[in-house]
C-alpha cells in the first residue's frame, strides 16, 4: 500500500523493483495488445495512486476530458532517449546565458495547473481536468511525480511534470510563458535523468514539438520490452533536485 509521508520524510530514497511488481500483480490491466487503433484499451476505475502507478508500469496512462476515465496504450510510442536530445542554436544560447533559474519539486501544483491552462494548437480544451490534477498531486506528495520549474526573476514561467518508476520517466505535459522556458526545464530534467542512468523519457504520442526535441517512434512491443528493463532498476522516490550547475536565481 502507498502511504502519504510528511514533508520531512520526503527525501529521496530507493524503492526496490519488487515494489512495482507487487503493484502490477495487485492491480492488473488488460493486455496492451488489445488496444484499438487509437490506443484506447480500457475505461472506468479511478485515479488513486496505486492504480496510476500500476497503469504506468504496464505501459498505460489515463487520457480523457470527462468521465469515464479512459486508459490508453498507443502504438507506436514516442520516446526521448537522453543521449538523443536535440538542442538548437537558440536553446543553446539561452542555456549558456543562464536566463532562467531552475528548481525541481518546489511547485508541482503550480506547474500542472499552468499546463492545464496552456492553450494547445488545434484543441479547444485540455485533458488535465480537476480530477487529474488531484491524482497527480497525490502522486507528487508520495514522491513519485515530479516537476521541473523554470523561473524568471523568481516567477514561474515554464515547466514540465511527469512521474518516475525505475529508470523510466513518463512525461505528461509542459508549458511556457517565455521563449524556451519549458525547453530549459526539459534539458534540466534530461540532465537529472542522465546523472541517474535513466533509460528514456516517455513522450507517449508523437507531436512535431517532441520530434524536434529528438523523440523517436518505437513500436508498442519494443516500448514494453524497454519499459520492463527500466523497471528492473529501483525507483527514486522523494524530492528531486537539479544536478549541480542547473539551479539558480536569474533575472
Amino acid at each position: 500500500m502507498v502511504t502519504e509521508r510528511s514533508a520531512a520524510a520526503r527525501q529521496s530514497r530507493l524503492l526496490p523493483a519488487a515494489f512495482v511488481a507487487d503493484l502490477v500483480a495487485q492491480i492488473p490491466f488488460p493486455d496492451p495488445g488489445g488496444a484499438n487503433a487509437d490506443g484506447l484499451l480500457a475505461y472506468g476505475g479511478d485515479l488513486e495512486p496505486e492504480r496510476l502507478l500500476s497503469a504506468y508500469a504496464q505501459g498505460i496512462f489515463p487520457w480523457y476530458e470527462a468521465p469515464p476515465i479512459l486508459w490508453y496504450s498507443p502504438d507506436p510510442r514516442a520516446l526521448l532517449f537522453p543521449e538523443d536530445l536535440v538542442i538548437n542554436r537558440s536553446l543553446a544560447k539561452n542555456l549558456r546565458r543562464g536566463r532562467f533559474g531552475i528548481t525541481m519539486d518546489t511547485d508541482f501544483r503550480g506547474v500542472i495547473e499552468a499546463c492545464a491552462r496552456a492553450p494547445r494548437p488545434g484543441q479547444s480544451g485540455t485533458w488535465i481536468n480537476a480530477e487529474m490534477i488531484e491524482g497527480y498531486c497525490a502522486l507528487h506528495e508520495l514522491g513519485f511525480a515530479h516537476s521541473v520549474e523554470a523561473r524568471w526573476e523568481g516567477e514561474l514561467v515554464g515547466g514540465i511534470y511527469g512521474l518516475s518508476l525505475g529508470a523510466a520517466f513518463f512525461g505528461e505535459s509542459m508549458f511556457s510563458r517565455r521563449s524556451d522556458a519549458s525547453k530549459v526545464a526539459l534539458v534540466a530534467l534530461i540532465r537529472r535523468m542522465e546523472a541517474w542512468g535513466f533509460r528514456f523519457l516517455d513522450c507517449q504520442a508523437h507531436t512535431p514539438h517532441t520530434e524536434r526535441l529528438g523523440a523517436v517512434l518505437r513500436s508498442r512491443d519494443e516500448f514494453l520490452v524497454r519499459l520492463g528493463e527500466a523497471l528492473e532498476a529501483p525507483t527514486r522516490c522523494g524530492t528531486w533536485f537539479p544536478v549541480e550547475g542547473e539551479a539558480g536565481d536569474v533575472g
